[in-house]
């Protein structure tokens, strides 16, 4: 079996949750909830480790996003990792397109190939003004999407992953997990459903996400039932955030002959 590693903060997924999140919290502050951004440019500049975490949250929440790196290997891995959909070497190449999907509402990511000193310039002359920057963002995850719940009534943070087989069973309790939520939770679902694709390469066997404990309990009940019927041929993991850490649920394949662990808190880990 593959071992799965734990979460810390640098987990991608959790940084591009906590990014989302964050795109979230302005579009609650703007009062449309569970609106989309299509039409709006985000820059989020230097396409590093947090730039992609920013990228891969403006793709789920709908936005047209513009970044830069001259970092070929950067490009490269973002191209293949599927966090941008065109690498282009002038802001000229970049606006072509961004205008257009923007027109449209459509989403999507562009990724200019210089120093973003350079493009910066470029942007200051030709007027460019993102709707969103880099700064109003941050993928430093706070101590409640770590596992810190600051009180039982407060939300939290429910993670779910698989020991084996990811692309087959993810989107199984992916779909329960949609049945759980509230229909009126329209940024969380949207996550659900969307982030995979940006996230099957760099956090093929994990998900995330923040609700409440209604979803919780719901969410628990039916993934047991699952396992009691032989549902799956595969281990998983559901992790609760607690204020002493994560409460670790853990659900073996009937089939494979394993034995259920205790199900217990893990007081005082971040991490599992």
């Amino acid at each position: 079996m593959t071992e799965i590693p734990p979460l810390d903060p640098a987990s991608p997924v959790l940084k591009a949750y906590s990014c989302y999140r964050s795109l979230i919290q302005k579009a609650e502050s703007a009062h449309c909830a569970n609106q989309d951004f299509g039409g709006k440019l985000l820059y989020l500049g230097e396409l590093d480790d947090e730039g992609r975490a920013i990228a891969i949250a403006g793709n789920v929440a709908g936005c047209a996003t513009l970044c830069a790196t001259a970092d070929p290997a950067a490009q490269k891995q973002a191209i293949r990792d599927g966090i941008v959909d065109f690498l282009v070497t002038s802001l000229d190449e970049a606006l072509r397109i961004l205008k257009n999907e923007i027109r449209k509402l459509a989403t999507v990511a562009v990724c200019v190939a210089i120093s973003t000193m350079e493009i910066e310039r470029e942007m200051l002359a030709r007027g460019v003004k993102p709707d969103i920057r880099r700064e109003a963002m941050g993928s430093r995850p706070d101590e409640r999407e770590t596992g810190r719940s600051e009180s039982a009534q407060s939300p939290r943070t429910v993670i779910w992953q698989v020991q084996s087989s990811p692309a087959k069973w993810l989107p199984r309790l992916d779909a329960i997990a949609l049945d759980c939520l509230d229909p009126a939770d329209g940024w969380n679902r949207r996550w659900i459903r969307l982030s995979p694709r940006y996230l099957n390469r760099v956090a093929p066997n994990r998900r995330i996400v923040r609700a409440d404990q209604d979803f919780t309990g719901a969410f628990l009940k039916l993934v047991e039932s699952a396992f009691d019927r032989g549902e799956f041929e595969t281990t998983a993991t559901i992790l609760i955030g607690l204020e002493t850490g994560f409460e670790e649920h853990h659900f073996p394949s009937t089939r494979s002959g394993e034995v259920a662990t205790p199900r217990v808190p893990r007081p005082d880990s971040k991490a599992p």
